[in-house]
Order: C-alpha cells, then structure tokens, then sequence
C-alpha cells in the first residue's frame, strides 16, 4: 500500500476500489477565489453537472501552481515529462453526494502532458510558455497561452503559518475536493478520483499584474473584485483513472 493511502479518514467518501494509476505533487501553488452568481455561471457548466454553491454563490478559481514527480504506477519518472507549471480555471459541481471540480481550462508547459491530458483525461488542456521562478517565499510566474488568447502574470506569498481548514468553513470547502469532473463523449458524466492529505493551507498576497484567464476565454467577468488568496507549498497526490459516475 502507498503511504498516502494509509490516511483516508478526512476523506468524505471511502477510497476507490479500483487501484491509482498516477503519483504527481504539486508546489508553490495558488488558489485565487472568487464568488459568482449561480445563475451568471451557470451557462458555462454542463447541464449534467450541478453547481456547488457556498453563502448562495458559485466560485471561480484561477489557479497557478508547479508540478513534479509525474510517474505512472510501478514506474520510476520520465526525462524530461516529470516537471512542468501548469494554470486552472476552475468550479465546483456536486454529483450523486461527491463533490468535486470542473475544469473550464487547463494550461500546461509541456505538449505530451496536454496530448495525453486530452486524450485519457477529456480535460480541456492548453499549451503555453510558462515560466516559474521561486525568490526566498515568493513566487513569479507568467503563462501565456501559444495560441495568445490568454495570459497570467503575478507574483504571490504565503503571509501565515500553515493551518489546516476547518470543517464547515469556506476554505475547507473551496480545496478539500476529492475527484474532478468532465463528460464523455455521448455527453455522461465521468468522474476521475484522487487522494492527498489534507491542504497545509496558508494564507496569501499576491499582485497580479495581468490576468485574463477568464474574459479571454468568454467566462463571466469578476469585475475587478479582489480574489480570497491562500497558498500551499506542496501535496503529494494519487490519481484513479476516469471513469463514468456512478453511486
């Protein structure tokens, strides 16, 4: 068994009966969220995917972050495919007592990654030319998309100690999401499961100097409101194949 699978208490739902199929952890990565009316946001997201709601409102994210330690099972990592910065724009649905996250888009610095993200995944990846770079506690990051419809520039920090969010808050709620969400290709719901510990959360600042993440791909525009920032150095995170939802 993986040491990863030996805590799954925090888990609201028991592990997947089928075996994982990835290992990859995530760095230096940053939730920037925001609220939005249900029914402004409700047009972007597939009828089959009801919208997760908290305080009476849907939630955007953008979130910038690092990759490492991409292997298959029982594989050690590849050369050169192990390591890469990748960017989501994200949401919450829920679907028969699971809550997880639908992805609007997702960019990556590496053409396998997307191809293969794509083609096991049906996930709406993108290649970009992204750069990350890490000064003491912050980060510098920069994406553009290769076809040049969007952008995001920024640099962010952690600006408190490591907590872990508690039950019933908007923080646990927002991050604590244990599998992801897209449709196959008669229009179904399919559900990947994952598992990592729970989020070392910490709060955050950051200045981001241009973002279009969202206008530049037509989603709703969060009209220059600031973002509910918080930041997480690293998690280590098991993937199960897609599959269809099913109870």
């Amino acid at each position: 068994m993986h040491e990863l699978l030996q805590n799954s208490s925090h888990r609201p739902w028991p592990l997947p009966k089928l075996p994982w199929i990835m290992k990859q952890t995530w760095h230096d990565l940053l939730f920037a969220h925001w609220p939005v009316p249900v029914g402004l946001l409700r047009p972007w997201v597939p009828d089959a995917l009801p919208l997760d709601t908290f305080g009476g409102n849907a939630w955007i994210a953008v979130v910038p972050f690092g990759m490492t330690g991409i292997r298959a099972r029982g594989l050690p990592p590849i050369p050169g495919t192990s390591r890469f910065p990748e960017i989501n724009v994200r949401t919450y649905v829920t679907l028969q007592g699971k809550p997880g996250v639908y992805f609007f888009s997702l960019d990556a610095a590496h053409a396998l990654a997307v191809w293969g993200a794509r083609r096991f995944y049906r996930l709406p990846y993108y290649l970009a030319e992204m750069k990350l770079e890490k000064a003491g506690q912050e980060i510098r990051y920069l994406s553009r998309r290769a076809d040049g419809t969007v952008q995001f520039e920024g640099r962010y920090r952690p600006v408190s100690p490591v907590f872990e969010a508690a039950h019933g808050s908007l923080e646990r709620w927002l991050t604590e999401r244990y599998c992801l969400y897209t449709l196959g290709s008669s229009g179904e719901p399919m559900r990947c499961d994952i598992h990592h510990p729970v989020w070392p959360l910490q709060l955050a600042e950051a200045e981001l100097r241009s973002c279009t993440m969202l206008t530049g791909q037509g989603l709703p525009s969060i009209g220059g409101k600031a973002p509910l920032l918080h930041y997480a150095s690293r998690l280590d995170v098991l993937i199960w194949p897609l599959v269809k939802a099913q109870p």
